[in-house]
């Protein structure tokens, strides 16, 4: 039977929300519960990549810039650390984007390259922002060295996570429906819709919920879009945020078109996407660490320069090495 689930204990930023939908066990994105068609794995299954022998080529890696003073200074900034994975400190506040550091366990998956620092420089952190569950991006290892430099830190994430992170270890944990607002200090953190989905384990698919985040000081706007496919709830964010003077977008795990359509983003429609929130600067982000899925490594970052190139992207393009420090300007 159809219900709708949020945190009592929250605001909700928008009237007439009622929660995020939740029928016979699962979350969805819209009004009815969604999956890949069969047939499409199927077809995934036996029809192989195209690009097997560009992509086997493609040895591209982002640069990395060691930077052992990520945290230093009181600066607004944001550093990429790899993936979807950003330091941002805004308003004297320090923030982690779904913290994943080695490579990824059970799958197997390797890491293509290093952190630009030691884990334990990461100290000081305020709070952790989980856009969702998949293991790229949140990663059980990597949440349990931020705590052990970061006692105090407080996990900011979606419905269904407490239990899971209170077993790691967290004390201070929010969990938040989409258009609720978290209870923070010196800044504002809202989460947000996204068109994804989640599964760790066999039986728990789409049990937890999934999202993308606002960060906002008196003087700044930063969307954090974790995972997402193109969906029409970019117009709704712009609507009530006018205009984002950052945002971090995913452009990379796009194909096969067929399946990855439904949950990712290509770096075409990322742009759009960027359009539509009336973004400011453009940062890219989920795309040269790990190998998700069948375009070669380079492409996605060379699909986005070139929509800039075109004039097609509105905003200011920022391409980021892992390790760089962005300043913020007021």
């Amino acid at each position: 039977m159809p219900e709708y689930k949020s945190n009592p204990n929250l605001k909700f930023i928008r009237d007439n929300i009622q929660g995020n939908l939740y029928i016979d066990g699962q979350f969805v994105f819209d009004t009815k519960i969604e999956k890949i068609p069969y047939q499409n794995l199927v077809k995934w299954m036996f029809n192989g990549n195209p690009q097997r022998d560009k992509k086997k080529q493609d040895k591209y890696a982002p640069n990395v810039i060691i930077n052992n003073e990520i945290t230093k200074g009181e600066e607004d900034k944001i550093v990429w650390l790899g993936h979807s994975t950003f330091y941002i400190q805004i308003n004297n506040v320090r923030i982690i984007t779904d913290p994943v550091f080695f490579n990824l366990a059970p799958i197997r998956m390797h890491r293509r390259h290093a952190l630009p620092c030691n884990i334990a420089d990461l100290q000081n952190i305020d709070y952790i922002l989980l856009s969702h569950g998949h293991r790229d991006h949140l990663d059980i290892p990597s949440l349990k060295n931020i705590l052990k430099y970061n006692k105090d830190v407080e996990v900011l994430c979606p419905l269904g996570f407490y239990d899971m992170l209170s077993n790691i270890g967290f004390k201070k944990i929010q969990e938040a429906a989409w258009w609720q607002k978290y209870i923070t200090e010196k800044i504002e953190i809202d989460f947000l819709p996204a068109k994804h989905w989640n599964r760790r384990n066999v039986f728990d698919f789409n049990t937890t919920l999934w999202g993308s985040f606002a960060i906002c000081s008196n003087t700044k706007k930063i969307y954090f879009a974790g995972d997402t496919a193109y969906a029409h709830h970019f117009k709704t964010i712009k609507e009530q945020y006018k205009y984002f003077d950052v945002a971090l977008m995913p452009i990379g795990a796009y194909k096969p078109k067929y399946i990855m359509e439904w949950a990712h983003m290509s770096p075409q429609e990322a742009v759009h996407a960027s359009n539509e929130l009336n973004v400011k600067n453009f940062i890219p982000m989920h795309y040269g660490t790990y190998d998700l899925s069948d375009e070669p490594a380079s492409e996605p970052i060379k699909i986005t320069a070139q929509q800039k190139n075109d004039n097609i992207l509105s905003a200011d393009l920022k391409i980021l090495d892992v390790g760089e420090t962005y300043i913020l300007s007021n």
